[in-house]
């Protein structure tokens, strides 16, 4: 039996989804209704759609990361990218005649996006032609990205009132939010550009071994400042979505952390911070369970001072028990330690008698 249940014990996404499935019991067996969920004028509701609905900004700034990673890099700038983001499409929005016209919030989010590429180009250009580290590289946009949040807002919240934007974070499609699509669409252009095409296997190589990929005919500068292009793509489309929860934008709060919670989603979902194999299905299942971890500390009544702390502890948790050498050291330990064998005895010679 224990031969039979090793591949599965083994795969990558076993040791997340039990995590994630405890998780659900634990709630369910806390509150009887959490897994309740009912129609009301023909949309659903409850609180495994509202995990799944607050989970896909985090699922796609993760996505993001998940590249960036892939190459052997760091992107801490995404949080101060989705304040951004969301900052300018709530401004121009804000002084529209017609906030609810199509055209008004399409101009916003192109506007919008064409600022994030812009940034993600800069963080690009920092890494891959300049050579500064990435984390410093980002830690710089991370910082001044703040900065210049607030300055697109002047230091206030800009409230607006667009049905139209209020749908990407709150709309519905098929009787599920419409978040859950826009997430689920990313998740699969990402897998059908990484997974059916080469490019996969050239961020891989890149961030296995940059100068290897480089003497095999890989422009991995050019490959690292996608990757930074695309994280920031997804990044502002994730501020999009916070901000239309709120229909505000919050240049202080906007996205604040969620640069730490992508990179817990990517490492629970066991892509290495050491660059090269990535797995999108395992950012988006680390998503469900930072997402699902919030929903609990908030349903306990866990007061703020000490929600972080419990946050990190579970995480801690979820990345040890996922660890083949810590589960394999602690098997060892729970089964005690076999004896040390008896050393050797010298071969004596055999007398021989005349």
């Amino acid at each position: 039996m224990s031969e039979r249940l090793k591949p599965i014990l083994s795969h990558r996404l076993f040791w997340p989804l039990a995590v994630l499935a405890v998780m659900v019991v634990a709630n369910t067996i806390y509150r009887p209704g959490f897994l309740a969920v009912e129609v009301n004028n023909g949309h659903l509701y409850g609180t495994p759609i509202d995990i799944l609905r607050l989970s896909a900004p985090l699922i796609l700034v993760g996505l993001g990361m998940t590249l960036v990673i892939a190459t052997g890099g760091i992107d801490l700038s995404v949080g101060s990218i989705c304040a951004i983001s969301g900052a300018i499409a709530c401004l121009h929005i804000s002084e529209a005649s017609d906030q609810n016209s199509l055209v008004t919030v399409f101009t916003a989010l192109a506007m919008a996006l064409g600022a994030a590429l812009v940034l993600g180009a800069w963080n690009g250009v920092l890494v891959s032609v300049i050579g500064i580290q990435p984390i410093i590289a980002t830690l710089i946009l991370m910082v001044a990205g703040r900065g210049l949040a607030q300055l697109v807002t002047e230091g206030q919240i800009i409230t607006i009132n667009s049905g139209p934007y209020r749908a990407i974070g709150l709309g519905h499609f098929l009787t599920l939010p419409l978040a859950i699509f826009i997430a689920l669409g990313a998740a699969l252009l990402v897998a059908a550009l990484t997974r059916r095409t080469a490019l996969g296997m050239i961020i891989e190589s890149v961030g296995g071994n940059r100068e290897a990929s480089r003497l095999a005919g890989i422009r991995s500068s050019r490959m690292v400042f996608l990757v930074y292009v695309v994280s920031a793509a997804c990044a502002a489309v994730a501020g999009f979505m916070m901000t239309a929860n709120v229909s505000s934008a919050d240049g202080n709060n906007a996205g604040l952390w969620v640069e730490l919670d992508a990179i817990l989603a990517v490492v629970i979902g066991g892509t290495s911070l050491a660059g090269g194999r990535f797995y999108l299905s395992g950012t988006i299942v680390g998503a469900l369970i930072i997402q699902t971890l919030t929903t609990t500390v908030y349903a306990m009544n866990i007061s703020p001072q000490t929600a972080l702390l419990f946050k990190a502890v579970v995480v801690i948790a979820v990345c040890l028990i996922q660890a083949p050498a810590f589960r394999a050291k602690f098997g060892r330990r729970g089964r005690g330690t076999p004896p040390p064998a008896a050393p050797a005895q010298p071969r004596q010679k055999e007398e021989v008698t005349a």
